[in-house]
């Protein structure tokens, strides 16, 4: 790396680990570090231990400018104002100013953004949609999160809040959300709606040998168990598939978009899911949406969030520059 190069520190927080890196432009990862979330403490103690990862960080590039710090966090959050509402794996976080928070301590400007909508941009700029002006992103994880790159741009709405293809309802009476409804993709497609609904059937009397595990069975549990000819589990990583077919379809029909980018570890389950997945799309009566469409595999895995954060601030122009100043002054 060139001497003088500008570079972005990038913050990811998960409910697990946060991890922060110093980014290039291109984007190049140069250092980077991990450290264990303290989930359940004070937001104020996360924050604290966020900001000493960040100085150190700043300290391994020294000899270039920062030239501020992107955080991609879970929501629901808004971006302008910098405040994480509520985030589902930090339990005492309610209405948390970050962006300031991390601008007083660390002395860096601060940009805040959804984890999957800044995971939905690194994937376009430089993942599986490389180049792409209209992406759709989905992760199939502990929940289904999304993001939308319309005409080149994050499509974030009115208040931020844009994007929630997880809780896009696909049956009025389907199984119950984490958020409340019914039928949500997240309710199918997610590691918890895999598991709840196998916990459902087996307490409704079917046989299965998922039920040795109790509560503790996981989503991998399902997937080796189909693997092994389980039919529940079968049925219900099937069900899953079609289910994001379904959701698929709908957003094709939203935002007409060149590629559908689909990554977390759900997702990685394979031709089980992405088989059912495909035949729904592919029965589309409406075939145009599905002309010159790709559907594939995340490429950045655990980065994505890290490189999306980075490009925030590597792409931020003026709003950046405006902040900087404030903080200097």
């Amino acid at each position: 790396m060139a001497t003088g190069e500008p570079i972005a520190i990038a913050v990811d927080l998960g409910g697990t680990q946060f991890r922060v890196a110093a980014v290039t432009r291109q984007p190049l990862i140069l250092h980077r570090v991990a450290e264990p979330t303290r989930a359940d403490a004070a937001p104020d103690v996360v924050i604290a231990d966020i900001a000493r990862a960040v100085s150190d960080v700043c300290a391994r590039v020294s000899r270039s400018p920062v030239i501020g710090l992107g955080v991609a966090a879970p929501g629901p959050l808004d971006h302008v104002s910098g405040v994480v509402f509520q985030a589902p794996n930090l339990p005492t976080w309610r209405d948390v100013p970050l962006a300031d928070e991390l601008r007083r301590r660390t002395g860096l400007p601060v940009l805040l953004g959804n984890d999957a909508n800044l995971a939905a941009l690194a994937e376009a700029r430089c993942g599986a949609g490389r180049g792409a002006e209209h992406l759709v992103y989905l992760t199939l994880s502990t929940g289904v999160g999304s993001g939308f790159v319309v005409d080149g741009h994050l499509l974030l709405g009115k208040d931020g809040a844009a994007a929630e293809a997880g809780h896009m309802s696909l049956s009025l009476d389907g199984p119950l959300c984490g958020c409340g409804n019914r039928g949500c993709l997240e309710a199918y497609a997610s590691g918890t709606g895999l598991v709840n609904r196998a916990l459902e059937a087996i307490a409704s009397g079917r046989a299965s040998n998922l039920a040795r595990h109790g509560a503790a069975l996981d989503a991998r549990d399902i997937e080796a168990a189909a693997e092994r000819g389980d039919a529940l589990a079968a049925e219900l990583i099937e069900e899953a598939g079609a289910a994001l077919g379904l959701g698929v379809r709908n957003l094709l029909h939203l935002f007409n978009p060149e590629i559908v980018v689909i990554g977390g570890g759900v997702s990685r389950i394979g031709a089980p899911l992405w088989d059912p997945m495909l035949r729904v799309v592919d029965s589309d009566a409406l075939s145009v949406y599905r002309q010159n469409l790709r559907i594939v595999p995340a490429a950045l895995g655990d980065d994505s969030g890290l490189l999306g954060a980075a490009l925030l601030v590597h792409e931020a122009g003026p709003l950046l520059a405006n902040q900087l100043e404030a903080v200097r002054r």
